[in-house]
Order: C-alpha cells, then structure tokens, then sequence
C-alpha cells in the first residue's frame, strides 16, 4: 500500500509541475504538451535499463543446475516408464 501512495504522490507532483508549466508558459506551448510523452518515453528507456542491468548481474547457480539436470532426467525415465517417446536423449 505504501508503494501505491508513493507512485500517487509522485503522479501528483509531476502533474502540478506540468500544469504549472502550461499556465506560467516558461517554455514553448509545443515543447509542454509534450512533457507527458517525454516522461512516459523516459520511463521506458530506464525499464529498460533496469533489465538489461539485472540481466548483466544475474549470477549463476552451478548447484542448482545439476539438480534441474537430475530432475530432467528422473522425469524423462518416468515418462519413459509410462510409454511416452521423449526423444534421442
């Protein structure tokens, strides 16, 4: 819930900023309309950002892909116990 009321708040705020922008017209008509989309774009491009740098720091985990190779494997001779084709390997 707080996290709900900190992206409220923050909406709020960048909102009073813009209609504050639109009504003392400090910068062009053209360029304050615009400021939403601006804003949105940002966004984007630090999602973005966000997840290529998790990408970049995801650690691997040599334990836990022996056991995922081990439950591959139990599961392929169950299947193959059942009657099922599961292929070359």
């Amino acid at each position: 819930m707080k996290h709900i009321v900190k992206i409220m708040a923050l909406l709020v705020a960048l909102s009073a900023v813009w209609i504050s922008l639109l009504q003392m017209s400090v910068l062009p008509k053209s360029y304050t309309w615009l400021l939403p989309l601006y804003f949105i774009v940002s966004l984007g491009c630090y999602g973005l950002l966000m997840v290529g740098a998790g990408l970049m720091q995801f650690r691997t985990c040599p334990h836990e892909a022996i056991l995922l190779q081990q439950d591959v494997v139990e599961a392929k001779e169950f299947l193959k116990g059942k009657g099922v084709d599961v292929g070359v390997n």
